[in-house]
């Protein structure tokens, strides 16, 4: 098995939670700064939402792939993901992230199936599988919308 690398540039200025920086990232600039929630600027994203949407991106990406790869019909998926802080401000650490997938497209006859398998999603997302064992990540709500009739005159 093959050792991959990945790297970003990052800049910031200020001190604690009133400095604020940007990530360079292939051609897209992101700000950000700590969350007003937890005494910062609030400005642009920040390093929790960064890494909810780094789990969240590769869990959708794992449970598409499994979804079409089992046959399950899928157009699409949308995920909500939440974070909780606890120990805010002197020992805070992340400690539940949960995903609540939303498949559109799907067949309610088979939601077992679907429920399975975002779960195995959770399980083989490689972002997902370095935060198990520090922070509790859970599979929530599992919504299937089928497809709307399509209505002809």
């Amino acid at each position: 098995m093959a050792d991959l690398s990945f790297s970003i540039h990052a800049q910031w200025s200020g001190t604690g939670k009133q400095g604020e920086g940007t990530v360079y990232l292939d051609g897209q600039d992101l700000i950000y700064s700590a969350p007003s929630s937890m005494g910062g600027k609030g400005v642009g994203t920040s390093p929790e939402e960064l890494l909810l949407s780094a789990v969240t991106a590769c869990y959708s990406g794992t449970l598409f792939r499994l979804l079409v790869k089992s046959g399950l019909p899928v157009e699409d998926l949308t995920i909500e993901t939440e974070g909780t802080v606890t120990g805010f401000p002197l020992n805070a650490v992340f400690s539940k992230v949960r995903v609540h997938p939303t498949i559109h497209g799907g067949d309610a006859e088979h939601f077992e199936a679907y429920q399975v398998l975002t779960k195995t999603a959770r399980d083989r997302c490689f972002i997902g599988k370095t935060i198990m064992g520090n922070v509790a990540y859970e599979v929530g709500n599992v919504t299937i919308l089928e497809p709307a009739a399509v209505v002809s005159q």
